[in-house]
């Protein structure tokens, strides 16, 4: 199905599973597609009813005619309003730029009013380039700029190549990521459209969500890869520390940008878990108003080997 943004803009929308059954909704990173979830929506469409859809510019969703974080939130809004009952709620994970639209979108009532638990999944609010990891060199003006300038850059990734393998999961991915893993993400990498590349890249670039991570309420879950060299686990640490409700920080060892693919059983364990906790379950009576638990509980880390 299509949902149409504040803007005009349409969004490809794909919603597997049964009617009724608890919903979860699922936001995509930068240069990725519904097909990046395709584990967790295999995984959990026999129990509950997934909704996934395409960022603008990305997937099956038109070029965007805005590149703005607001625009992000905008979306996320129309998907919740296009997918959910009256009253109903879901579980709303992102990972990477996903992660960073459920941040940006919280505080609205169309984002807060829906949103029983999040997963903040590969991510961060801030200083993104920063921090990155991705060139080897000492931290500074000089690998930001670097770094800034490979990951912005206009010119197409072409073919699936053995070297763009290669480059790809040195960036991206853990160096113990299996070949049919490495495979799977560099399709759906150069599957996206320059365009889109670049001129998100530019908002990642200058992103501070970190004023708006006090309006994310809801019961959330963190998770990242200790190998991750775009959005290294400092970032999650920061989160965690920060959000009013975080429920739990998982670690996963050796894991790096690309967690739902690399180790998509613990992530969908910790969907599977959110759900199950604030989320009212098949037959019960309600559209998902269920009330999460009230008491913020101090975020763990545990270190996990998928």
């Amino acid at each position: 199905m299509e949902a149409v943004s504040a803007d005009g803009s349409l969004l490809h929308v794909e919603v597997h599973g049964e009617e009724g059954a608890p919903a979860v909704v699922l936001a995509h990173g930068w240069t990725c597609s519904t097909a990046f979830w395709a584990a967790q929506i295999r995984a959990l469409a026999a129990t509950h009813r997934v909704i996934a859809y395409d960022q603008r510019g990305h997937g099956r969703s038109p070029a965007a005619s805005a590149y703005a974080v607001d625009s992000l939130a905008d979306d996320l809004i129309a998907v919740l309003e296009a997918t959910l009952a009256p009253g109903e709620r879901a579980v709303v994970a992102g990972h990477s730029m996903g992660g960073m639209t459920v941040m940006s979108a919280a505080g609205r009532p169309g984002f807060d009013e829906r949103a029983a638990a999040v997963l903040l999944c590969s991510t961060g609010s801030s200083r993104l380039v920063a921090e990155a990891l991705v060139l080897p060199l000492r931290a500074g003006r000089i690998r930001t700029r670097m770094t800034s300038a490979v990951l912005g850059s206009r010119a197409p990734l072409g073919p699936v190549t053995p070297v763009a393998r290669k480059v790809l999961k040195y960036a991206t991915m853990g160096p113990g990521s299996a070949p049919d893993r490495v495979e799977a993400c560099a399709r759906i990498v150069h599957g996206c459209p320059t365009g889109a590349r670049h001129g998100w890249s530019r908002v990642l670039a200058g992103l501070d969500l970190d004023d708006r991570l006090a309006r994310l309420t809801a019961p959330t879950a963190v998770i990242a890869g200790t190998a991750d060299r775009l959005t290294p686990v400092v970032h999650a640490r920061a989160l965690a520390a920060s959000l009013p409700h975080c429920v739990g920080l998982t670690e996963l060892a050796g894991m790096g940008h690309m967690t739902p693919i690399e180790a998509p059983e613990a992530v969908t364990r910790v969907i599977r878990e959110l759900a199950g906790q604030h989320l009212p379950p098949v037959g019960a009576t309600g559209t998902g108003t269920g009330a999460a638990t009230t008491a913020p509980p101090t975020p763990t880390t545990k270190e996990t080997t998928p």
